[in-house]
């Protein structure tokens, strides 16, 4: 059995990270408070409306299909180059940001996609993304 030659000391609680914490969230609170006032200094009365549906939404992208034989597809309806302009073109009249994914698949002719990012460009979307797979091995 040791011999012990002085008293043990209790264990205590040490409260500086707490605090430090504390104070953190404290000047980010204050901060974050600034911008609401300022936003309420502003004076812009918001409008509010009766439903939630009279709010236009964002709608998902189009998605463009085009197949290695040239067949288009607009989501699942097959369409021709003026169909897919004159749909894209009636699409974004609803709304104005309109986006479109164009999957091709990789055995289609780069002149046929040109012409599905030409009919895009021509129904005036601004916004076209491509989908490819990330990790893919090439063949």
């Amino acid at each position: 059995m040791p011999l012990q030659t002085s008293a043990t000391e209790e264990p205590t609680l040490n409260l500086t990270p707490m605090i430090d914490v504390i104070l953190t969230l404290v000047i980010f609170f204050m901060v974050a408070t600034k911008f609401t006032d300022e936003e309420k200094a502003m004076g812009v009365k918001v409008p509010s409306v009766s439903s939630q549906g009279a709010v236009t939404a964002a709608p998902e992208p189009k998605v463009v299909n085009v197949f290695a034989d040239g067949r288009i597809l607009l989501g699942t309806q097959p369409v021709s180059l003026d169909d897919l302009t004159q749909q894209l073109e009636a699409a974004r009249g609803q709304y104005h940001k309109l986006s479109v994914l164009v999957r091709g698949d990789k055995n289609t002719t780069h002149g046929r996609m040109t012409e599905v990012y030409d009919a895009c460009r021509r129904a005036g979307v601004t916004e076209v993304a491509i989908s490819v797979k990330v990790g893919a091995k090439q063949r």
